[in-house]
Formats: structure tokens, sequence, C-alpha cells
């Protein structure tokens, strides 16, 4: 067994290099850097680069894998799913789905690496394994429960997924380009009422809380 001590080592030497990659990446393209570069911006010698990476590829896949099983861990975490039997009286206007708030504070904390994964010069391949994530996490849950009743939905259960996973990505790029201006509790709530409205409930007059009920 290691030693604690070493371990906080290893983790601490792993963050600086993944915090020269994304400082670096900032600056050129992932083809121009070297490991002259990272191992300078980290301010760490060569040979403790590679006691931890075979090159700058392993480093980076690494460092995708590492926040791709973060996404894993929250979108698996059963205790805070909403079941099918909550979805009607959800309260969606005033409380995010607890799964994306979780998702958006992790997001942050490694905003901008990831930002960069997903921009334009970023990895196509990270977006397609980040997907794959979301929709074999969703339909694990809500959407598993969705499925017993498959029949009563008015939309196929593909489309409802596809809808729900873009919608999703399409808000996390959009969050992190603009610099993550809102909290994650503000951006999972924009979130969960795009997900849960539809266009014309978005506007406030039309809003559930201020629609007329029977009698009134």
């Amino acid at each position: 067994m290691k030693e604690p001590g070493l371990d906080r080592r290893i983790v601490k030497t792993k963050k600086a290099l993944r915090d020269a990659l994304t400082s670096l990446m900032k600056e050129k393209t992932f083809d121009e850097i070297t490991v002259l570069d990272l191992t300078t911006r980290a301010d760490i010698n060569r040979g403790t680069f590679y006691l931890h990476y075979r090159d700058k590829y392993d480093l980076l896949q690494q460092s995708e894998e590492e926040i791709l099983n973060g996404v894993l861990k929250i979108r698996s975490e059963k205790k805070k799913r909403i079941t099918k039997e909550e979805l009607p009286n959800f309260d969606y206007m005033n409380k995010p789905l607890p799964l994306v708030e979780e998702l958006f504070k992790y997001l942050q904390e490694n905003g901008e690496f990831v930002a960069l994964l997903l921009g334009p010069g970023g990895n196509p391949a990270f977006h397609v394994k980040l997907k794959e994530i979301m929709q074999r996490t969703m339909a694990q849950s809500v959407l598993s429960r969705l499925a017993e009743d498959r029949e009563e939905l008015i939309v196929p259960m593909e489309y409802l997924s596809a809808y729900a996973i873009s919608a999703q990505l399409g808000v996390i790029q959009h969050w992190l380009h603009e610099g993550m201006k809102e909290s994650p509790r503000q951006v999972s709530l924009i979130l969960s009422r795009l997900i849960f409205s539809n266009p014309f409930t978005l506007y406030k007059d039309q809003a559930p809380e201020k629609r007329k009920k029977p009698g009134d």
C-alpha cells in the first residue's frame, strides 16, 4: 500500500500537469505542445513526467478519462434520481434536478479544461464519449421507468432520449463557452425549465404558477 503522503504528491503532480496542459491549449494547438512545454509550465522535470505518462497523448487521454469517470460517478448516483412517480409534481420552475446540479458543480471545478475539450479545437472523441455516458445513465434512470409505459408516450422513446441528451449537452457547451457566468444551481434550474417546459410556457405569464386554475 502506498503512503498517503506519496499519493498526495502524485495527485499534486498530475494536477499541475493537467493545469499546464489546459494553459498551453489556450495558447497553441495540441500538436504544437511538447513535453518540454508541459514540464516547464508545470515546473517539474521530464523524469517526473515520464513516471506518470508515456507521452503528451497519454496525458491527454488520462485527463479526459478522469473527467468522464467523474461524470459517470455523478450520473450513476441512485439516491438523487427523480422517480417516474415524482415527475408529474416536480417543481421544475423553482427546483433543479439534483443530478444535473451535481453535474454542473463538477463541470465548474474542471471548467477550463472541459471547455477546451468541447470547444472548436477540442477532441470530438471526448464529446462522443460524454454523450454515450449521458445516454447510458439516463436510460438506467428516469427513461427506464418511462419505458415501462412506452405505449403511453406521445413520442418514441429514442427521440425523447436524443432530445434530452442534446438539450443537456447544448446547455453545458453554451455555459462553458460563455465563461460559466451562472452558478451551477442557476444553470441547472435553467436546464430543468427547458426540459420540462414547452416553448409557450417559457414566458413568465404562461409559467405553471401563473396559469389560472379552474374556479379562479
